[in-house]
């Protein structure tokens, strides 16, 4: 399996001093910085875009893991690439030509995710699991930050590591010191984490937590 890699969402911690937030989320051992870009449509929450993603670029080197929650997403990949995320990762459900899609982001010089949503079969990503760089298993219903994590999504985590071992599987929702396991077991090597890292009284320890408990499967 591949290396784990901790993703703090950024969108728990303080807008007014995200610059800051993200160096100390690195500072804290940090590998990619998510951030959950939602456009008000595609769910029903409204957060930062691209000229955010623009700004914090200046502030930071960190690898900017950019998750779109947006209807047609084909539309904002030149902004993201110009902005200076460094993966660009959309939601099938959201897109009517996924491979066409998966092309124009890494045309864009960037990485390329695919996500699906709890209610979607992990079988609609089989075809593009050779054409990407990860694959983001929703774990809560996206939209909201602070839901419960959804045990009954791993099998599809299984069955995606079972099937490309060497791939980046993502997991998204409700990640904490007590729902870890059940991911890392299942074969989930990127954790985003927001609330659990953020709200935690040694953000640097739970990172630390959260990559053993992947790094030991």
């Amino acid at each position: 399996m591949p290396a784990a890699k901790i993703a703090p969402s950024l969108l728990s911690g303080d807008f007014a001093k995200l610059a800051d937030e993200c160096q100390y989320m690195v500072d804290c051992g940090a590998d990619y910085l998510h951030m959950d870009i939602m456009d008000g449509h595609f769910v029903p929450n409204l957060t930062l875009g691209a000229p955010i993603i623009k700004s914090l670029r200046q502030h930071t080197d960190a690898f900017l893991d950019c998750h779109l929650m947006v209807s047609h997403p084909e539309q904002w990949v030149d902004d993201y690439a110009k902005a200076g995320a460094d993966m660009f990762t959309f939601h099938f459900e959201a897109t009517q030509d996924a491979p066409a899609l998966v092309q124009k982001v890494r045309d864009a010089g960037m990485k390329v995710g695919i996500a699906i949503k709890p209610k979607t079969p992990v079988s609609v990503v089989f075809e593009l699991a050779d054409k990407v760089d990860m694959i983001l298993v929703m774990t809560v219903e996206p939209g909201f930050g602070g839901q419960s994590f959804m045990a009954d999504m791993m099998p599809k985590v299984r069955e995606l590591r079972q099937r490309y071992p060497e791939l980046d599987i993502q997991v998204d929702g409700g990640l904490a010191l007590d729902t870890i396991d059940q991911a890392a077991k299942a074969g989930a090597n990127v954790i985003v984490a927001g609330t659990a890292i953020f709200k935690s009284a040694s953000p640097k320890d739970t990172i630390a937590l959260l990559r053993k408990a992947v790094d030991e499967q």
